[in-house]
């Protein structure tokens, strides 16, 4: 332990400071924060996230491998260095091809120089549409109407956005209702729901390969649990042939489930969850107990 701390002590006595700071210097530090902070946005708002996340952990088991001196793991992450970034590469092409095609849009590089970005709650569903949600999926259960609606999270849906037809409309019940009533032009395929709004339908989701679901679900409970493998979003299934309800999470699939326990799957999307209202609960007790006590 000594020698890393000797190691860490020469590193600090030659890191220095440049003599003076010059206008290009400022410009450099710019662009590499606004780098920075659109690369983390990007890893945000994608499976990225995730991966990161496993690769964040294989970088500490080396680092322990490194101060432990396990020589013989070492040698083999060394040989398998170039494997490994090419394996990054490709486990990473959609989310990178996606990255280059933003660069090319328009809409790019006005968001470069437009720093009131959209706030947290923007992603988060109200309770209008909670509520909006709630009826439409019970009336069509009632009337065994099928239907696939994804509600959309963190990871941002775009490439499945483009294969359907574009709405943009507000989300209401009899929107809904309309889009999946039967041999209407709208009805085949999936709605995408983002920021309280209807962004797309007839949209087309990657089918689960799982072999643990139950032979009896279909192509939409599929697809459902398909788009939960590879990203946040909460998917809503209403059953043709039997009218039950189900929701996909986190590549599960919960079928049969009533309309309070969907809404609380709702509400774990917004904003205020049940931990920050205990928060708020507690601040607000904690602000009056002050005001009785000035008082």
């Amino acid at each position: 332990m000594e020698k890393y701390i000797e190691l860490m002590k020469r590193y600090w006595i030659n890191l220095s400071l440049p003599k003076s700071i010059e206008v290009i210097d400022i410009i450099q530090i710019l662009l590499i924060a606004v780098f920075i902070y659109y690369l983390m946005l990007w890893v945000k708002s994608t499976r990225a996230y995730t991966l990161l996340k496993g690769l964040m952990m294989v970088v500490i088991f080396l680092i322990l491998a490194y101060l432990l001196h396990m020589d013989t793991l070492i040698w083999i992450f060394k040989n398998l260095g170039v494997v490994a970034i090419t394996a990054l590469i490709i486990i990473f092409q959609p989310e990178l091809r996606r990255a280059l095609e933003q660069l090319g849009e328009k809409s790019m590089f006005n968001s470069i120089f437009r720093f009131d970005s959209m706030k947290l709650e923007e992603w988060k569903i109200s309770d209008r549409t909670i509520n909006e949600l709630i009826r439409a999926t019970y009336d069509m259960a009632e009337v065994k109407t099928g239907a696939l609606i994804v509600v959309e999270n963190n990871v941002i849906l775009g490439e499945y956005e483009k294969t359907g037809i574009l709405l943009d409309s507000v989300l209401t019940s009899q929107l809904l209702v309309n889009i999946f009533e039967y041999n209407t032009p709208l009805h085949d395929g999936a709605v995408l729901v983002r920021n309280n709004r209807v962004v797309a339908a007839t949209c087309y989701l990657p089918l689960s390969d799982s072999l643990t679901l139950s032979k009896d679900l279909g192509t939409r409970h599929r697809a459902g649990v398909g788009i939960s493998e590879v990203s946040d979003a909460l998917t809503i299934i209403v059953s043709e042939e039997t009218g039950n309800v189900s929701y996909t999470l986190g590549g599960k699939i919960y079928t049969g489930v009533a309309p309070n326990e969907l809404r609380e799957q709702l509400y774990h999307l917004q904003k205020k969850n049940l931990r920050d209202e205990a928060g708020k609960k507690r601040r607000r007790g904690r602000v009056k107990n002050a005001e009785e006590t000035h008082e």
